[in-house]
C-alpha cells in the first residue's frame, strides 16, 4: 500500500531532481517502517531527517541516536519527500549523482558512505526492499503493480468432541 501510494511521488522527485525511485521509495519504506513510524504518523517525516542548524521548519523530537533528537516535522508528507530530495542536494551527497540512477545498489552503499544512516546493513536493507518489490522497474519508467493478497482460507475444523461423556 505505501508504493502504491508514493510511487508516483518517488518517480516525479527523480525526474525532478536525479535521485533514482527505487531509492527514494526503500528509504520511505524502511525509514517510515511502511509509513507507521511515529516520525511519519505524527511528524510527516517518511526519511528520517533531523533537524539542521540551517532548519527553521516544525520541530519534534524523539529518541534516536540520543534522547529527544530533534527530527523535521512537514506539514504534509509530500513536503517530506521534497525535502528529501533537496536534502540529498547536500555536497556530502554529491559523489551520489555521478552515479546513473539506474544503479541503485552503488546508491544505496553511497548513502551510507556519506553518512545518511549509522546502520552498517543500512544499504543491504535498501537493496532488498528495492529488489523485493521490484522497485528498480520505477527507474527504467516501468511501473509497478502488486496484487492484492487474498486472506488465506482455512478448511473447516471438525467440531470438537465432547470428552465428558467417556
Amino acid at each position: 500500500a505505501y508504493i502504491q501510494q508514493w510511487k508516483e511521488v518517488a518517480v516525479n522527485k527523480m525526474k525532478e531532481h536525479g535521485i533514482p525511485a527505487s531509492i527514494t521509495l526503500a528509504q520511505g519504506l524502511l525509514e517510515s517502517r511502511n509509513g507507521q513510524s511515529v516520525l511519519a504518523s505524527e511528524g510527516n517525516n517518511h526519511f528520517g531527517i533531523k533537524c539542521t542548524p540551517d532548519w527553521t521548519g516544525g520541530r519534534m523530537y524523539h529518541d534516536d541516536d540520543k534522547k529527544d533528537d530533534c527530527f523535521r516535522k512537514y506539514k504534509c508528507a509530500e513536503d517530506s519527500f521534497e525535502d528529501h530530495s533537496k536534502f540529498l542536494q547536500r555536497p556530502r551527497y554529491a559523489a551520489l549523482f555521478e552515479l546513473k540512477p539506474t544503479d541503485y545498489k552503488g546508491w544505496a552503499h553511497g548513502l551510507k558512505k556519506a553518512g545518511y544512516a549509522t546502520d552498517p546493513r543500512y544499504p543491504a536493507k535498501l537493496i532488498d526492499l528495492i529488489e523485493r518489490y521490484e522497485l528498480d522497474k520505477l527507474d527504467q519508467g516501468i511501473d509497478v503493480q502488486y496484487a492484492r493478497r487474498e486472506a488465506p482460507t482455512t478448511p473447516r475444523s471438525k467440531p470438537a468432541r465432547d470428552r465428558s461423556r467417556g
